[in-house]
């Protein structure tokens, strides 16, 4: 199989560590396979986007979700390091408000499966990072929301030296509390 699937303390969100081939000329390896995907994870999604974004180090990207049309998302590291996290907003689930954190970086080549129905988020940790994610439907900027990275009710430990550059939006997301979650 072209990956090991490592479960996480979120029952949904998976870790995906790819079966890379490397010689003295460098590497090769299948970062998406849709047939070994399914059989591997047991999922069964179609990717209709796929987005890639570049930040420099300190830049704290999330906690974002959209509330409707809710996105499954593939993520991955093609350069630099991050620290990837999710948190759990359905609030029917057992996990609900738990957090997972997970090292993405482009020499671990793990990837990472957001389900719907959780906030994603990261922050660059080497000096600069680029990050590629498919997603199983489109954006819907009416539908986006953020949750406050820092909310203590969550306590995601993002082991931050110094304080992350943030986008507005994210310097005006809602806490647990106060945030629109899903049944």
């Amino acid at each position: 199989m072209p990956y090991a699937v490592i479960p996480t303390s979120l029952p949904e969100v998976l870790i995906l560590e790819p079966k890379v081939f490397g010689d003295a000329r460098g590497f090769f390896f299948e970062s998406f396979n849709a047939r070994d995907f399914a059989h591997c994870t047991g999922l069964d999604v179609q990717f209709v986007q796929d987005n890639h974004s570049k930040s420099a180090k300190g830049v704290l990207r999330g906690l974002h979700y959209q509330i409707q049309h809710p996105q499954g998302k593939l993520v991955r590291v093609t350069h630099g390091e991050v620290f990837d996290v999710v948190v759990d907003l359905r609030r029917s689930s057992p996990t609900f408000g738990q957090w997972e954190g997970v090292v993405l970086s482009a020499e671990n080549k793990r990837q990472l499966w957001v389900p719907p129905g959780f906030a994603h988020g990261f922050v660059v940790t080497s000096e600069s990072a680029e990050f590629l994610y498919k997603t199983t439907d489109y954006y819907h900027p009416e539908f986006e929301r953020s949750l406050l990275w820092s909310d203590p009710a969550v306590g995601i430990d993002w082991s931050l030296e110094n304080e992350p550059l943030l986008a507005a939006k994210d310097k005006a997301a809602a806490t647990l509390d106060s945030a629109e979650v899903f049944p």
